[in-house]
């Protein structure tokens, strides 16, 4: 029987509530088909930087080295002020442990939660794989004359055709595996961005000629956001850049249901990935069990999926959309029609 090790990030807010429920959902997925997993619980968020004045410990990319995928549950706490914990946390691991993929499937389960007029679950069902270590996220850039009316800030993005054609050559390996169409579309913005994406469309083109098998197309990004609203049933998978990808997904979540329901993962494919809500920490809700953590349980089912238990994976998802469809009357906080205790039980019973 597999046992895997699986490091928890339980995090600020909410986050410990969500990891709790997808932990669950997790553990009866497993003792269903046939596998075991074993959790090491670490404290990395606000709560430790506040008592420590410490964001990360030194060793913690080594230990978290030593686990099959790291599930998280939120980063973000009030008291501390933005950028520190989602620079010395959330992008520290990605990059340190070479997350280069941020894999965001969009899927709506239920059409009365959907903000679009006339469309259906068959309308929204893509993927989106953003470039996760390169871009305006590398941190290249810096302050000229900083806090003097001649001030000048420079943010560089940094494209590599080496990031570049892994991220381009996944999508079309996850286009061939997974996709409905056999179609994938690069979004990108090549008429302003001519360095960039003249780079990223070449890269585009010139792997494209091992995946025959595959349709693409192409799209500015500011097309993508029109189309995502107009005619979203367009697209199959669709690969980006970092910082277009961070924009276009909390859009693609917004049209799935909100983010209640939506869930990522931080990819790298030879080494340890992570699995998240995308949503945030929401400190407001904390403690109250109101929040909804359909989306933690189906990064769950992500997580479960890249370690290879594809069955516990796909009847993680089918629960969730049995519950959403037949139980839920929205998608919330607070609005649910159950507590997030009662919601995680409904998934378990649904496996």
């Amino acid at each position: 029987m597999k046992n895997y090790k699986i490091a928890t990030i339980p995090g600020d807010g909410t986050g410990p509530e969500v990891v709790r429920e997808g932990l669950k959902v997790m553990s009866a997925a497993a003792q269903k088909f046939g596998f075991k997993y074993e959790t090491v619980n670490f404290d990395f968020g606000g709560e430790r930087y506040l008592r420590m004045k410490e964001v990360l410990p030194e060793s913690a990319i080594s230990d978290l080295k030593q686990f099959d995928a790291i599930f998280l549950g939120a980063i973000g706490h009030p008291d501390v002020k933005p950028g520190i914990l989602e620079k010395g946390i959330l992008l520290k691991l990605r990059f340190d442990l070479n997350q280069y993929i941020n894999l965001r499937p969009v899927q709506l389960f239920d059409d009365r939660f959907c903000p679009l007029k006339g469309k259906t679950p068959a309308d929204i069902n893509f993927t989106v794989v953003r470039e996760n270590s390169e871009g305006l996220y590398a941190g290249a850039g810096g302050n000229l004359f900083k806090n003097t009316p001649q001030e000048v800030a420079i943010q560089e993005s940094i494209n590599t055709r080496f990031g570049v054609e892994r991220c381009v050559r996944y999508a079309y390996e996850y286009a061939r595996k997974y996709s409905r169409k056999k179609q994938l579309t690069l979004c990108g913005k090549t008429n302003v961005l001519t360095y960039a994406f003249d780079l990223w469309q070449r890269t585009f083109n010139e792997v494209g000629q091992e995946y025959k098998d595959i349709k693409t197309d192409y799209a500015h990004v500011d097309a993508i956001t029109m189309w995502f609203v107009k005619n979203p049933e367009w697209f199959d998978v669709i690969v980006t850049d970092n910082m277009f990808g961070d924009i276009i997904t909390d859009l693609a979540a917004m049209i799935q249901g909100g983010m209640g329901i939506a869930a990522g993962g931080n990819i790298n494919p030879d080494g340890v990935s992570m699995f998240e809500p995308i949503g945030g920490s929401a400190p407001k809700y904390t403690g109250q069990n109101i929040i909804n953590p359909l989306a933690a349980i189906g990064a769950g089912a992500l997580l479960f999926r890249e370690l290879g238990e594809e069955k516990a994976a796909t009847a993680m998802e089918q629960s969730i959309r049995l519950v959403v469809t037949t139980k839920l009357k929205d998608l919330a906080a607070g609005k649910m029609g159950y507590s997030t205790t009662e919601v995680g039980d409904l998934v378990v019973k649904s496996l």
